[in-house]
């Protein structure tokens, strides 16, 4: 006899707006009980000393976690020139000093090399795995070890504030795996100084933005109510990116049940034509306007990826 899930059945997205000093987790955490969700995940860590968009996935919205991994990202950080920090923020001590300070002409002038496909070296107190184990726990060990550089994507970086000599404000649009410590920390090394963040927010996770975001505290003060669940967003909201299909009630069956729906009839042919689906790609294939599964395109067929109960 199958075992009875704890919780109830919800689902959707909620964009979070983290507050400083809790980590994604414990936020996941909290949103799932307020919910009394069975299921939670979060799309994409945010670090405790980072503010800003956390989108939470509950229930069968978990299932689409990776799509908003992929998404892109939009930040706004403020860095301080003159100090090298063993963790590239506030947290880690000083390593380096240095006197020099960027005019914003030369700051300005340096950015255009860190646009488009770069090398980037993570923090060293970073989550990456070094031979199984996490980065930062060898960093807090005073291990010795060396982190490869990795492609990251940048398709945008402005410099937006120059409150005083100390310090900058940039904002940032970028790919996945990109880290602000260490593009701060690269960006003082290019002005011939050293830099670390010490505010770091996150504005944007693909389609999941500030606009649409609500505070802990605010979801919190709603408690277990309508006005809670009224700021969920539905589970497609992280398939911006990804094309959609409708089928046929016959069809969406077929894919529940896990089985392929031939799309090559002509006029299925036809249906997809302007979709320009290519070998592989995954769909969202919807019924009645309601997400039935993620599903691959191969061979002229669909096949289910991952069946969305709802």
């Amino acid at each position: 006899m199958a075992r009875k899930r704890k919780g109830d059945p919800v689902n959707g997205w909620l964009v979070l707006d983290k507050p400083l000093a809790l980590t994604s987790t414990q936020a996941v955490s909290r949103i799932k009980r307020l919910f009394n969700a069975q299921k939670a995940g979060h799309g994409g860590t945010l670090d405790p000393l980072a503010t800003g968009i956390l989108p939470i996935a509950l229930g069968e919205a978990t299932k689409t976690v990776p799509y908003a991994m992929e998404c892109g990202k939009r930040y706004r950080f403020k860095l301080r020139w003159g100090q090298a920090t063993t963790s590239d923020d506030t947290e880690g001590s000083v390593t380096q000093e240095s006197d020099n300070r960027p005019t914003k002409a030369e700051i300005e002038a340096l950015l255009p090399r860190f646009l488009g496909e770069i090398e980037q070296t993570p923090p060293r107190f970073s989550a990456i795995k070094v031979a199984g184990e996490r980065a930062y726990d060898l960093a807090r060990e005073g291990e010795v070890f060396e982190l490869k550089a990795r492609r990251v994507e940048i398709f945008e970086l402005s410099l937006v504030a120059m409150p005083d000599a100390d310090h900058a404000v940039f904002e940032v649009a970028c790919g996945k795996g990109t880290y602000m410590r260490a593009l701060a920390r690269d960006i003082g090394l290019a002005a011939g100084t050293f830099a670390h963040v010490t505010e770091l927010r996150r504005l944007a996770v693909g389609s999941f933005t500030e606009e649409r975001a609500i505070s802990l505290d605010s979801l919190e003060a709603m408690g277990h109510s309508p006005a809670a669940f009224e700021q969920l967003l539905p589970i497609e909201t992280a398939l911006d990116d990804i094309p959609a299909l409708a089928l046929s009630e016959g069809e969406a069956l077929s894919l529940r049940r896990g089985q392929p729906v031939s799309l090559l009839s002509r006029l299925h042919r036809e249906r997809i034509a302007s979709l320009e689906l290519d070998e592989g790609e995954v769909v969202c294939a919807l019924a009645g306007g309601k997400p039935v599964a993620l599903a691959r395109y191969e061979a002229g067929a669909l096949s289910p990826v991952r069946v969305l109960n709802l």
